[in-house]
C-alpha cells in the first residue's frame, strides 16, 4: 500500500478492501528499507499509529461512517506540535520538548482519521535551505540525481516523494513546502494566510509580526488530487490561531476562459534556461487545457517588496539572535550571519516603514490578479543556486540563493497561494512550476495545478 495515494488509501479502508493496519504495516515496512539511506523521517510513531489504525479498523467494522483520510500516514514537521511526542525544532535544546497537544493542522488531519506516522527532518529552527539538524543528520533526496531535498520542508518532501507516508505536514514562508516540492517531484500547498489554522509559540512565547504573518503550515502530497483533499481538511478556524478565518473552500465561479498570466523572470534579475523551458511548458498546457494564457514581462514590482521582507524578518532576527544564536552551529548559523551580516540591522523608522510597504504589495497583488486570477511562473530561477551539503557559504552565493526564490518570498510576504506542481524531469531531476492566486482561491491553483498533472503524469513514489 506504500505506492498508493492518499485518497486510493482511504477509499479502500472505508470499502474494507483493506485494513488501517495493513496500511501503516506497509509504510512502517518502507520507512524500514528506505529511511536509513534517506534519513527523512526522524522520530518514527510505529506504536501509536499502530494503535489508531485498530481504533478506525474497529470503527469501520461496527459500520461507523470513517473520515476522508481514513488509515492515511502522514509525517510532520519537526517544528508542529504532535501530543505526546517532542518537538525539537532539529536542536538539542529542545530535544526534551514534548507536546502537549496537536497543532491544529495535525488535529484536523486525525479528525479526518488520517494517522501520523512520524516526525520529518528540518535544519535548526527552520534556519537554511537544506535540511540538516543537530538531532538528526542529513536528509537526501531519494530521487538519487540530486542530494539537496530543499528546505525546510525537506523531510517531508522526501518521505512523501520517497513512499515512507501519503502525506507531509510542513510550512512556507518563502518556499519552504515549495522548493522541496519541486526538489523531490511531488506537489505542495502553500495557503492564503489565515486559510489554515497553525500554532508557532516557541517555548509558550508568542511569534513577532513577521513570524505571524509569513509562515503557513500546509500539505505537501504525491498528487494533486490528494493536496486538494488534504486542503479541504486541514482549512477553516480553530479558537488557537485568531488569524483564521472562515471563508469558503471554492469561490464563485469565474468568466471562462479563465485568464492565467505567465512570467518566466520576475523583475528581470535572471533566469536559467531550463527554468524559463519549464514554465513555458506549464503555460503550453494550461493553454491547451482551455485556459486564456498571456505572457506579461513582469509582475507588481519586487525591489521594494523583498527589502521590506527581508527588512520585518531581519528586525525579529536581530532583537532574538543572540538566544538563537547559542542554540545553532557555525554551520547552521550560516545563512542568517551572512543574511544579518550584509547590513546594520533596520532601525525603528525603516521596519515601520516596511510594514507600510507590505501593505502596498497586498494591494498591488491584489489589483494584479483582480486582471490576471492566476500567475504560473518559477519556483526558483535557477536552481544551480542550491548549495551541496557542507558547503561553505559566501555573502555571493547567499545573496543568489534568495534572488533565485524571490517570487516564493513575495507571494508569501503577500499572503498568496500557491501551489507547486512537477512538470517532468530533465535528466533525472524533477523540475516543476508554482501557480499563484487571488487570496483563499486554493480552488483555481489547485484546478489548474491538476490540469498540469493531467498532462504531465505523477511521478513518485522513487527511491
Amino acid at each position: 500500500m506504500w505506492m498508493s495515494q492518499a485518497v486510493e488509501i482511504a477509499n479502500a479502508v472505508r470499502r474494507g478492501e483493506t485494513s488501517a493496519v495493513e496500511v501503516i504495516d506497509s509504510h512502517l515496512q518502507r520507512i524500514a528499507e528506505l529511511n536509513p539511506k534517506i534519513n527523512a523521517v526522524t522520530q518514527i510513531l510505529a506504536d501509536s499509529a499502530r494503535h489508531s489504525a485498530e481504533d478506525i479498523d474497529r470503527r469501520r467494522a461496527v459500520g461507523e461512517k470513517l473520515g476522508p483520510l481514513a488509515g492515511v500516514p502522514f509525517t510532520v514537521k519537526e517544528n508542529i506540535d504532535i501530543a505526546g511526542v517532542a518537538t525539537t525544532h532539529g536542536v538539542p535544546k529542545f530535544k526534551d520538548n514534548i507536546a502537549v497537544q496537536d497543532a491544529p493542522p495535525v488535529a484536523r488531519l486525525r479528525s479526518a482519521d488520517a494517522i501520523p506516522i512520524g516526525h520529518a527532518n528540518m535544519p535548526d529552527m527552520t534556519i537554511g535551505g537544506y535540511t540538516t539538524s543537530q538531532l538528526y543528520g542529513e536528509t537526501v533526496n531519494p530521487w538519487g540525481t540530486i542530494r539537496n531535498p530543499s528546505g525546510t520542508s525537506g523531510g517531508d518532501g522526501a518521505a512523501v516523494a520517497g513512499g515512507l507516508a501519503a502525506l507531509g505536514l510542513g510550512n512556507d514562508s518563502g518556499g519552504s513546502v515549495r522548493g522541496p516540492a519541486l526538489a523531490c517531484g511531488i506537489t505542495a500547498l502553500n495557503p492564503t494566510y489565515g486559510r489554515i489554522p497553525s500554532e508557532h509559540r516557541i517555548g509558550g512565547n508568542d511569534p513577532m509580526l513577521a513570524s505571524q504573518l509569513l509562515p503557513k503550515d500546509g500539505p505537501l502530497a504525491r498528487s494533486v488530487a490528494d493536496l486538494r483533499t488534504a486542503f479541504e481538511v486541514l482549512a477553516g478556524t480553530d479558537p488557537r490561531d485568531p488569524r483564521s478565518v472562515p471563508v469558503p473552500l471554492n469561490g464563485p465561479v469565474l468568466p471562462s476562459p479563465l485568464r492565467v498570466a505567465v512570467v518566466t523572470d520576475p523583475a528581470g534579475m535572471g533566469v536559467h534556461p531550463e527554468v524559463r523551458q519549464d514554465v513555458e511548458q506549464a503555460a503550453d498546457i494550461l493553454e491547451r487545457a482551455g485556459y486564456a494564457v498571456e505572457q506579461v514581462s513582469d509582475v507588481p514590482p519586487m525591489a521594494e517588496a523583498i527589502t521590506a521582507y527581508l527588512t520585518m524578518v531581519s528586525s525579529e532576527f536581530s532583537l532574538t539572535w543572540p538566544r538563537l544564536r547559542a542554540l545553532l552551529t557555525e554551520k547552521s548559523a550560516q545563512h542568517m550571519e551572512l543574511t544579518m551580516g550584509s547590513q546594520p540591522p533596520p532601525t525603528l523608522e525603516q521596519y515601520l516603514e516596511a510594514t507600510a510597504t507590505r501593505h502596498a504589495v497586498v494591494r498591488d497583488w491584489a489589483q494584479f490578479l483582480e486582471q490576471y486570477p492566476l500567475l504560473v511562473g518559477p519556483v526558483t530561477t535557477d536552481p544551480t543556486t542550491d548549495p551541496p551539503a557542507g558547503m561553505e557559504l559566501d555573502a555571493e552565493q547567499n545573496a543568489a540563493m534568495a534572488v533565485s526564490v524571490r517570487l516564493c518570498s513575495v507571494t508569501s510576504f503577500a499572503g498568496l497561494p500557491a501551489v507547486a506542481v512537477p512538470t517532468g524531469t530533465r535528466r533525472g531531476v524533477p523540475a516543476g512550476v508554482q501557480i499563484i492566486g487571488r487570496p483563499y482561491r486554493e480552488d483555481l491553483c489547485l484546478s489548474a495545478a491538476a490540469a498540469i498533472e493531467a498532462e504531465v503524469g505523477v511521478l513518485t513514489p522513487v527511491g
